[in-house]
């Protein structure tokens, strides 16, 4: 009923306003994408250029702070060179020698001043007096600190590598007593606390001399390099490399400086020492951050924009897509039960195919052990006439009548060759067929399997008539599955004819637009032609035989391309075609395999079954 009302509701309105109001939702939900879109558009311009902004005052500001402690450091680290200068027990100790307590004085000093070293260095040079008792007798002579304090007479600032890659900041003083030059204080000025407190940050921080060398920077590696080559060297710190892998650069000012091909801000400022500069690098993470927060805002607004006017749009469609559910949901259960068959049934047929594949093998096993007994009497013929010959051969050779012996032995080599002929029929038999089908000749196939049935034929003193052709036929086939199915109708052939006076078996194989091996036998004929390829089936007595022959090579036949059919012969016995599709013209699966039987023969009796 509901569906019906629906359809009643949908038939009364006009064609021209559902198509209204089809247009009307299209256009509001056009007008609002396109709003959305210029909205977001203008509010990133104008957001990132604005937060642009704060996050460069706040870089000048933090340059600003920095470059004032930086200054401040300096400047009060260069009142204590002239302070110790004037200093009465290290003035005393220079001139009269003994620096026993000088030392202690200066790490106490050390403790109340805080900057990283001091030294006393007498006229020469060497160390006489340290806070770090390890520097005591080094010679400082060539020192730049120790050579500007001796030319000048007021404080002296200078920088110099040290061995550890580091930059080392002193301020020295020449030491005078009426005067004459006596020695040389140093302070070395601990500026590398500013590196470990500008480190925490996520700027990349700088400081470069007047010549454009960096002395301070929070990236080690900088140190001693100019700006460009810092650069190329390596990026600012990781904090950076973060914020450019979630950071994009559209819609951004030009930028300052690029490191490694991304984008950076620059703030540089002057200090007042020496014509030194303080550069920062800082990323466009916060702003970037920033922006996509409020464009975030803005795109969820109209979202749920977007998703009212879905919603309003979609109110008429609820009711049919309950009714679509609720069938959609039986097909599913039908759906889910028809897929569970189709899982039991492909289950089972795997079983049934590994089932018929190890009966197979078993049943020509069972055929091997049968064939087995005749071949074991067939070769003891050539065993015993083996021990003749080399008995002949022996008395042959001690007359020296060497020729004939020769002879004798190419017997001997000739009842061998058979013995290996024999012995490998069965034991390429023996094994299981490739699932390959390959190209051969059909004729080398019928030669081997009766080559294998040949001590079976005489011990039931069967007369067998083979027919072939002179030129090659070749089939698509396994060579082992197709000896299979000649053995197996060669095995049927032979006990049709058990209760016949004079038992014949004819072979003929012709080649038209399909190969074609007949195998007919003089028996008594086949009773039901019908069942005779069914599994099973069969009328053997309990032990002989379980039914299986027939049904095996008929499927063997089917998987070759070709069909394998039975009647009974006009004239008595019973007739089985092989027909396969030669090299090259191989087609489509064969029809069923027992279209062209004939209908059951009267007075047929059971000679002829399927065999195991």
């Amino acid at each position: 009923m509901v569906v019906e009302q629906t359809e009643k509701a949908g038939a009364a309105a006009s064609p021209d306003g559902r198509n209204n109001r089809r247009w009307l939702a299209r256009l509001v939900v056009g007008g609002l994408c396109v709003l959305a879109v210029v909205v977001i558009y203008i509010s990133n311009l104008w957001l990132t250029e604005r937060f642009n902004e704060t996050t460069r005052n706040r870089a000048n500001l933090r340059l600003a702070l920095y470059s004032g402690n930086l200054l401040s450091e300096l400047k009060r680290s260069s009142i204590v060179p002239k302070l110790l200068a004037r200093d009465p027990v290290l003035i005393g100790a220079l001139n009269s020698g003994d620096f026993s307590q000088s030392s202690g004085r200066l790490i106490s000093y050390l403790e109340e001043i805080g900057v990283k070293s001091l030294m006393l260095l007498d006229q020469s040079g060497r160390v006489v007096a340290a806070s770090d008792r390890n520097l005591l007798g080094s010679v400082h002579r060539s020192a730049p600190y120790f050579i500007e304090a001796l030319r000048n007479n007021d404080t002296v600032f200078t920088t110099s590598r040290n061995e550890s890659g580091g930059i080392d900041f002193t301020y020295s003083r020449k030491m005078e007593v009426v005067g004459s030059s006596i020695g040389v204080i140093v302070v070395h000025v601990d500026l590398g606390q500013f590196e470990s407190s500008w480190a925490g940050i996520s700027d990349a921080v700088m400081v470069t001399d007047s010549e454009g060398r960096i002395i301070l920077s929070t990236e080690p590696k900088w140190r001693g390099l100019k700006e460009e080559e810092a650069l190329q060297l390596r990026s600012p710190p990781s904090a950076i490399a973060r914020a450019f892998q979630v950071t994009t650069d559209w819609a951004m000012p030009p930028a300052d400086a690029y490191i490694s091909g991304k984008a950076v801000m620059r703030q540089g400022k002057r200090i007042p020492f020496q014509g030194w500069t303080i550069t920062s690098f800082t990323n466009h993470a916060s702003v970037r951050e920033r922006v996509n927060a409020v464009l975030a805002l803005e795109i969820m607004g109209f979202a749920v924009l977007l998703a009212l006017a879905f919603y309003l749009m979609s109110r008429r469609a609820v009711l049919r897509s309950r009714l679509f559910q609720k069938e959609s949901a039986e097909l599913r259960l039908l759906n889910q039960r028809l897929q569970r068959e189709i899982a039991e049934r492909k289950k089972a047929e795997k079983h049934l195919e590994v089932a018929e594949q190890t009966l197979a093998q078993s049943s020509k096993l069972a055929a091997l052990g049968e064939m087995s007994a005749a071949v074991s009497h067939e070769l003891n013929q050539p065993l015993a006439a083996m021990k003749t010959y080399l008995a002949g051969a022996r008395l042959l050779l001690r007359r020296k009548r060497n020729e004939e012996a020769v002879a004798a032995f190419q017997r001997i080599d000739d009842l061998i060759n058979r013995m290996g002929a024999i012995t490998r029929q069965l034991k390429s038999y023996a094994r299981k067929g490739k699932d390959a089908l390959e190209a051969l000749d059909a004729r080398a196939a019928v030669d081997s399997s009766v080559s294998m049935m040949e001590p079976q034929l005489k011990q039931r003193q069967v007369k067998i008539t083979k027919t072939l052709p002179p030129d090659p036929v070749m089939v698509m086939a396994d060579q082992v599955r197709l000896e299979q199915v000649i053995v197996n109708l060669l095995r049927n052939a032979i006990d049709a004819t058990k209760g016949v006076q004079d038992p014949q078996v004819d072979i003929l194989l012709t080649a038209g637009d399909m190969a074609t091996l007949t195998v007919r036998d003089n028996g008594t004929g086949i009773e039901n032609l019908e069942n005779l390829f069914e599994p099973f089936y069969t009328t053997k007595q309990p032990g002989d035989g379980v039914g299986l022959g027939l049904a095996i090579s008929s499927g063997i036949v089917n998987d070759f391309g070709g069909r394998l059919t039975a009647r009974n012969a006009s004239g008595g016995g019973a007739v089985f075609e092989v027909q396969l599709p030669l090299a090259g013209r191989r087609g489509g699966q064969a029809k069923d395999v027992g279209a062209g039987a004939g209908g059951p023969g009267k007075g047929a009796d059971k000679g002829m079954e399927a065999a195991e």
